[in-house]
Parts: C-alpha cells; structure tokens; sequence
C-alpha cells in the first residue's frame, strides 16, 4: 500500500492503534506475537494472562500453515519400555507466580518453587490458603483430575502449578514421561520441562520406596501430561526427537545423524559406540561420556550408500555398542531420499556444543550456475527449517538456504539462534561456492524480528535485508507491554474484568528500577536492535507487512517506516492489501523481495565512501569491512565507528572505543590520503597489514600488536551466557557432602537438559573427578560447586578474584560469609586464549537453591559477567542481588565496573 525508497518523501505514518473490541485486537495489544515469542512462560509473570487466557489463546490455533504450528506431530507412543502409571489426580494452584514481588526475565520471582525448594509450608496439604495474592484474595491449592485423554486441562494451568505425587512400593527405575509444564522439581531437585508440548521429555529416576512428589510449572498450554515409565533396558536408545539429513541420490557420502542415548543407571556410560549399518555398508561413532541418570542426544555417522533417482527412503540398523563390544540396543531408522537440485536438507556438526544440526535448502534452478547468490531465510516461531524453504519457489539465480535456529522455538535468533544461522552461512557458503557479495536475509514473524536483529548485528555480511512481518527489538517488544496496555480503551478493559488494581499492579512492576537494573539490562543490550539501527545504511531494506496483521501489529511495521524514513536513503515499505499475519506462501515468497535484492550488492570495500557501524559486545559483532571494534570502555554500553573516505583524508569518529584495528590492505588508502580518528591524524608504518589504535586520555596511540588475547576481545568477551559455547563441558562437584553432590549433579543434568530441548544440544556432563585439562583442552567449562567440593576448582580458578567456598565469597576487597551466597559469573580459562569458565556455585545449601533459576540460558535474557546474591533471590528477584557487574578488558577488578548493594 505504501512505498517508499527515499529518505526525502515524506510519509505519514499511523502511531496508535485503532482499537476494536474484539479478542484478537485484545490479544494483539497485550501480546502482540504469541506465536512468534518463544519465552512465553518468561511473560507469564505478568498478573493478567491467567484472567486472559482465553483470549490469549485465540492465535493458538491450528490453521494449516507454515506459521500457526510445530511443522510437527506430539510424540505419544510408548516405545521405551511399559506403561507403570497415569498420573490422573492431583492439586493446582492457579496464579501463584509473581505475588511475593517483582522480577524479571533474568531474576523471575517463583514464590512457591521457593516453599517447596527451602522446606517451607506449602499448604499444598491444608485447606487453608497458601497466600494472598495483591488483591488480597486467597491463593489456595484445588483438586484436579485428568479428563479423556489422561490429560489435566485448565486455562489456570498456563501459569499454574500443579503438584502430584506417586507411592512406590519398592526401590526402582522409571522414567517420568511429562508434558506441558516448563519446568518441575522432582522431589526438591529442579528438571527442565516440555512446555512446547512436544512430548519428547523422559528424566530417568531412581525412586525409592515411599512417596514422591512433582511439581510442575505451567506455560504455554492449559494442559500437561505425566505418566511413569518401566523402561525395557536401563541403557537404550529413544527415537523421540531423531536429526536425521536427507540423502541425496546424486551424492554417495557420508552424512551425520544424531539420537538420544538413555543412561537410567547410577553410574555414567563409557567407552560405548554407535554401529549404524545398511547392508554390508557400515560406520561406527565413539560415544561421549552420557551422565548417571541423564538422555543425552549423540551424534553417529550415516555411512555412503548407492541410491538412485527412484528410491523414496533408505532404512539403516542403528547399534548401541558397549565398551566390549556387545549390543545394548537397537533401533530402524529411515532417511528420506532427495535430489540435491530439489528441495532437500542438510546436516552439519556444531562448534558451539557437537551437536548435530540441520538446515533446509531450495536449491536454484540451474545446476550449473557460477557464483550464484544466497538468501538466508530464518523461520518463524513454531516453524520447521523444512517448512520454511517449502514455502519458496526454487530461484534461477542463487540457494534459499533456512536454517532451524536449533528448534522451531529456539533462541528468536538471538544468542544461540545467531550462533546457528552464522554457522549455517558458512557451511552452505563453502558448499555451494556462493558470491559473498550477493548474501541477502530474509524471515517471517520471530524471523522477521530475526531479520532485523541479524541484519543491524551483522550489516557487512548481507546486501539487503528484507523482513517480513516482524518485530525489531525483542526486549523492547516484551517491555512494550505496559504501554499497549495502557492503550486499552476503558469498555474493553470493564469487558475483560481489568481492574483498577491491576493496572496500577503493573505500574508498580515496571515502573520500579534500581542501580542494579541498569547494569543488569546492560548485559542484554546485544538483544536491543533498535540501538543498533543506524548500521542499516550499510544495507537495502525491504519491510513487507499485512495490512490487518494482530499477531504482530502493523503499527511496528510502520513504526520502522518512520524510523528508516529519518536516515536511510535505500528502502522499500510495502503492506499487503487486507493481508492478515500469514496470507499464504507470497508472505515470504514475495517476488518484489528478489527484485529488489537482484538491484543490490555488497560494494568492494575500496570502493566505500561512508558507513556507520554499532555494536553493544564485540564478543557478539565486532567487524565491519576493514574496522573492528576489539575493546570497549564501557563494557556492553553500545560503540561505534563512523566512516568516510574524502579526496584528502579518511575519516572515523569512534564513541566508546578502546582499542580500535584497521585492515590497512582493504581499506583502499591512497598515497595522498591521510586517516584522521576523532579528528587526530594517525602515522603508522605501511609495512603493517592491520593497525591496531589504543585510546588513551582522548588520544590515540599506535600499538605495536594487537591486544593480548588473555584480555577481552571478539574471542572472549563476556557476559556469562557466553561461556555456553565452544564445546562447553559441565564439570559437577563430588567432593562435598552427599547433599552437595546431589544438587551439583542435578544441577549440571538441568542445564543439560535445558540447553538439550531449547538447543537440541548435544552436551557433555562429567564429575570434576574425570576432568583433565589436556583432554579438554581450549573447550569452555562450567564449572558446578566451590572450591571445597570441585577439585577442577583448583585447576581452573585459582587464580580468579572470586573465591567461594563453603561459608564465604571472596571477591576482591569484599568478603561475605554465611550459607546462603551463591553466584554466577564468567572468567577466561587459564590455560587457554580462547576458552572460559563459567561458574555456577554457592557457599551452601540455601545458596545453592538460591541458584536453582537457569534463564542464562533463554534467549535475550541479561547476564553481565558477575552476579552473586543471596536466598531471596527466587522471592525478591532483582532485589535479591547483592552484586553485579563487568571485568575490565585485563578481566581484572579494579577497572571493572561493578554495583554493589
């Protein structure tokens, strides 16, 4: 409906909603992308949706298309063992969380897994209320069964708890098969949960005669499964969630596949392979360690086999091996049959934990096109990779390459989703031998905003960027809240039952901020797009949106239409006519999409006469072209670099700069052209390929290399979610008493089976015992315990500046004591230029369970470097930290910047 390319026409642009009383306008203004937000359990904190679900769950519905659904079917079948028992009655408190006080995404309050964790009354036995909610009406446990389907359903169960309990008459193995919730505590000892509902979820158990107890937490649906199974083998394979490649009848190669191996024993499996056969064609892949009690997903190899043009699926014999040899178990697997020259997907092995991932390719039309293009296409929430480039004609003039963002949820690209989507790049770059000037980005709805992160994140890696139903700024989109709330006119809040109260509950809770929020947000400000928005000059922009859209609301869309119209100089606007979120396959596949990318390439970098580059860590984007930002001043406050070439000189003016490079063989200097930064000429020798500049009182001295790399840099920068990488290992404390070592065990196996569902990780869990430096070496450790019950303690944080040990944390000048400290925080290995350690520790039992909360690993959620607090933390939230903060570039103490209460 509107278009524009030029900075200079002068729009007018629609800032507030026309607001109809209708569900789905409702459901638009307090969440205007429930199937395109991945964190939604992260948002129930909010009072209002338990009143609301109904509403809410308006675009739940299946419809069909690409967007709406998993692109998937639940897993429902038992195939693991036998059917011990339904659970089909238990209690629910409906609306507990957020009570007791006020947190946020990073230190959500979670009042009543804080009764059940620290041994407090949870009333769950009584008939007397639990507690008052802040309209002083009574919080109280109610009676639930299951209905047909062996299925507890209740819209209270969205943010709900619901406590069940099972009376084993004997010590046994079983394995808990729970669906719906987002997370449990099994008998005081926190697991992930399954609240995409994708019933893939078994957590291996060793019960003990007598009564045990579940508690779950709601999320996504207003309904949750749970049945226990025997299984037949305590040592076996699970084909639930398989990342199985396609094979290529025109290729004979080997490929990756990857399975989940179960380990319901006490003890951990090693030395096991796995033998995957067709015929007499066979390969065999070692088997990393797989922890005591824990389903870890492996990678195997496919062996090549000889297909033809006819066959529609190849079936393999997939072998566990023991350490002697002998078969465990034994699985058929199938694998689809495609041509490469037609829609097909590949797999690939990932850098950031093994792991087997895949993505989808529409391959261009002609085979034997030279320096073809390539359009990366990031999917939506809920959607498969697969049905992503289904949606796409095949093009004659370059690979539609999506990628998975490692689940069809996953990280809303953010975090480990742009880990995947930049791996991704690469691998299809190298095979496809593509032209690195002609890489285009593309991606609906959670990849629409994937789009316009990726795009302001990485504005040299792409041409032209092109989202399409999107939002741009996930924090500022979940923070938007209580301002399209406050939109709602007054006989569609009397409607709904929204109180006075309620609204000035929600005041209250996103109005209260404190020293510790800022430094805190600080470390999520690689999430905030919008910061970043002057790096779309580097860039074509081409914003395609319904006209009608209530998932994500046009008025974003146009919003961005008025941004880019103050600045930028080469974008397209267009709405689609009455066109609602999805209006078939033309949402993506727009042909005035590719037009527009076929006019634009990536200039030659001598040929750049101005850009403007930001970035809030170069640990996340550091380069542009011929510039990188290597050190900050200010630790994830956003820098910039402002280029420009003239006749006489280059230009650049930095903010937030330390330490500054230049590619002096790209960059294109002439003999006459002088370099200014920040208006100070700079003279350095022509023999040095890449200067490096260091900012020191306002001036700018040339440095003879670059900054040691046991310092802060692109490679290593922080904050503590960025020690989840590079082959991260979980090394768990045994050295402690044996309540110790059961939460240090149980809490590594939660963050496995964390990253494992929203990553499809393949994560390596050992004891601190089995640690040695040098088999793993340059890999990034997290490290669970102190220095009293972690012997690897010694080994890699010795050194460090905080100390913690049962009673007291050392950090620098400061000192604490007592049993109830517990800390997160990240510090460069020490054997190692690359590597990290991330630490999750306490200095005993009440910070330990101060500790429980793994949202560190939940995209766009903020992390600086260090965060120590006490037990009421789940209680009190952010309230509950006593220190926050950053390292200096030396990851010392004294020129960090660190908050203290």
């Amino acid at each position: 409906m509107i278009e524009g390319k030029q900075a200079s026409f002068t729009f007018q642009v629609q800032t507030t909603l026309e607001v109809q009383v209708s569900q789905n306008v409702l459901s638009a203004f307090l969440y205007p992308s429930i199937t395109t937000r991945p964190q939604l359990a992260l948002l129930t904190a909010v009072l209002l949706v338990a009143q609301l679900a109904p509403v809410l769950g308006q675009e739940q519905q299946r419809t069909g298309n690409i967007v709406e659904y998993f692109g998937k079917e639940k897993a429902a079948e038992i195939s693991e063992g036998e059917l011990l028992h339904v659970f089909r009655e238990g209690k629910l408190l409906g609306r507990p969380r957020s009570f007791g006080g006020s947190g946020g995404t990073s230190t959500p309050v979670d009042d009543v897994f804080a009764k059940f964790l620290f041994g407090q009354s949870t009333g769950v036995d009584s008939d007397r209320p639990i507690d008052v909610d802040y309209r002083g009406r009574p919080i109280e446990w109610e009676e639930i069964a299951v209905g047909d389907k062996s299925t507890f359903e209740d819209r209270q169960l969205r943010s709900g708890v619901l406590y069940l309990t099972y009376e084993s008459d004997s010590e046994q193995t079983v394995l808990l098969d729970a669906s719906g919730p987002t997370r449990l505590l099994i008998d005081g000892l926190p697991h992930e949960g399954d609240h995409y509902d994708f019933g893939y979820f078994l957590i291996p158990l060793q019960l003990q005669a007598g009564k045990h107890e579940f508690v779950m937490q709601g999320g996504r649906f207003g309904r949750m499964r749970a049945r226990l199974i025997k299984p037949s083998a305590t040592v076996r394979f699970t084909t639930r969630d398989m990342t199985l490649p396609d094979i290529r009848h025109e290729d004979r190669e080997k490929l990756m596949g990857a399975i989940r191996v179960i380990n319901a024993e006490p003890t951990e499996l090693q030395s096991a392979k796995i033998r995957c056969s067709h015929g007499d064609v066979a390969s065999e892949t070692r088997v990393g360690r797989v922890a005591p009690m824990l389903v870890r997903k492996v990678p195997f190899e496919i062996p090549a086999v000889e297909v033809s043009d006819g066959d529609k699926s190849v079936e393999f014999e997939v072998q566990l091996l023991g350490s002697t040899g002998e078969v465990l178990a034994s699985e058929t697997i199938e694998l689809n049959v495609r041509s490469k020259h037609k829609h097909h997907k590949r797999t690939f092995l990932s850098d950031i934990d093994g792991s087997v991932q895949y993505y989808s390719v529409a391959p261009a039309t002609d085979a034997d096109l030279e320096n073809p293009a390539l359009f990366l296409s990031v999917h939506g929430a809920s959607v498969e990779a697969t049905n992503q480039a289904n949606a796409y004609a095949q093009k004659d003039w370059g690979h539609l390459i999506a990628p998975t963002n490692r689940r069809p949820f996953g990280f809303a690209w953010e975090d480990w989703g742009r880990l995947d989507a930049l791996e991704v790049l690469a691998d299809a770059e190298k095979i496809y031998q593509t032209d690195s000037s002609r890489t285009y980005l593309t991606g609906h709805s959670m990849g629409g905003h994937g789009t316009w992160y990726l795009g302001a994140t990485y504005p040299h890696r792409f041409a032209a960027i092109a989202p399409c139903a999107g939002y741009p700024d996930l924090l500022g989109y979940r923070g938007g809240f209580m301002s399209r709330f406050n939109q709602i006119p007054e006989e569609m809040r009397r409607r709904f039952g929204i109180t006075e109260q309620m609204i000035n509950r929600m005041k209250v809770m996103s109005e209260s901020k404190s020293v510790f929020d800022e430094i805190v947000n600080r470390g999520g400000n690689p999430s905030r797009t919008l910061k970043l928005i002057e790096n779309y000059t580097q860039l074509g922009v081409y914003v395609l949106h319904g006209e009608n859209d209530t998932v994500v609301p046009t008025a974003l869309a146009r919003d961005m239409r008025r941004r880019l119209g103050e600045f930028h100089s080469d974008f397209v606007y267009y709405e689609y006519p009455n066109g609602s979120h999805w209006y078939g396959n033309h949402s993506v596949d727009w042909e005035p999409i590719f037009e527009f990318f076929q006019d634009r390439s990536i200039k030659p970098t001598n040929e750049l006469e101005e850009f403007t580059f930001a970035t809030a860590s170069p640990g996340v984007s550091a380069k542009s072209h011929f510039l990188t930002i290597v050190q900050q001043e200010v630790p994830l406050e956003i820098s910039s670099v402002d280029f420009s070439r003239g006749e006489e000189a280059i230009e650049i003016t930095t903010e937030n700069v330390r330490v500054l490079s230049i590619d002096q063989e790209s960059i294109g200097l002439t003999e006459e052209q002088k370099v200014k930064v920040d208006d100070q000429l700079i003279e350095a020798p022509d023999d040095l390929p890449v200067w490096h500049l260091v900012r020191s009182e306002d001036q700018w001295a040339q440095m003879d290399a670059a900054p040691s790399a046991k310092e802060k840099g692109p490679h290593r920068n922080g904050g503590f979610k960025d020690a989840f990488r590079n082959q991260f290992v979980l090394v768990y404390g045994t050295q402690g008493t044996e309540s110790e070592n059961q939460w240090y065990l149980n809490r590594a196996r939660f963050d496995a089976e964390k990253f494992w569902y929203r990553g499809n990780g393949n994560v390596e869990m050992i004891a601190d015992t089995s640690f040695s430096a040098g088999d793993y070496a340059n890999r990034n450790v997290i490290l669970y315990g102190n220095s009293d019950n972690n012997s690897a303690w010694e080994k890699l944080l010795k050194d460090c500046p905080i100390q913690v040990s049962n009673g007291e944390i050392t950090f620098g000048e400061q000192r604490l004591t007592g049993s109830n400290w517990g800390t997160y925080f990240i510090y460069p290995r020490p054997d190692s230029d690359v590597a990290s350690v991330g630490v999750v520790t306490a200095t005993g039992e009440e910070g330990m369970k101060a500790a429980y909360a793994n949202h560190y690993l939940v995209n766009a959620t903020c992390f600086p470097d260090v965060m120590i607090f006490d037990e009421t933390l789940l209680t009190r939230g952010i309230r509950g930290l006593k220190c926050a903060g950053f390292f200096g570039n030396s990851w010392d103490v004294d020129s960090g910047n660190f908050v203290w209460r």
